[in-house]
């Protein structure tokens, strides 16, 4: 499948690298219908970073939260790939303000302090456009 690589950025100092495979054009995957998707797979896994960045962008929550789980992972063929992800997210060690990479936020060990929620994110990507667009974030 073509490979596209994407840089996005969050703040001036946080950028991330998201690699999206997309069906060439040849492909028997047809635009339409959500379909299911390995919860493992890359492209899965990056959409619910995307989800996760999101949720923390708009939460009052003093710490980082992370991805502990995907549950279940649709995709649909529309104008790019749109993800829909049942997602766990946990409380970090991470402070906001200190603007951490993710992949180095520990969940948090401290039993007053810990949280999980469950996530419904719909992420879409455009990967000739060099666009993620989260839509939808319910969480709770």
């Amino acid at each position: 499948s073509h490979l596209f690589r994407q840089l996005k950025c969050f703040t001036v100092t946080f950028c991330v690298i998201s690699d999206t495979h997309v069906p060439p054009p040849h492909s028997t995957m047809k635009p339409g219908s959500p379909i299911p998707v390995n919860i493992n797979s890359p492209g899965v896994r990056k959409a619910a970073r995307f989800g996760v960045y999101r949720y923390n962008n708009s939460s009052n929550d003093l710490f980082l939260f992370k991805e502990s789980q995907i549950n279940k992972a649709m995709v649909q063929i529309v104008r790019g790939l749109k993800y829909m992800l049942h997602v766990e997210i946990k409380r970090t060690v991470c402070e906001k303000r200190e603007h951490s990479s993710l992949d180095s936020c520990h969940f948090q060990r401290n039993k007053n302090l810990q949280q999980t929620l469950r996530c419904y994110f719909e992420v879409w990507i455009t990967p000739w456009l060099q666009k993620v667009h989260v839509p939808v974030v319910h969480c709770h």
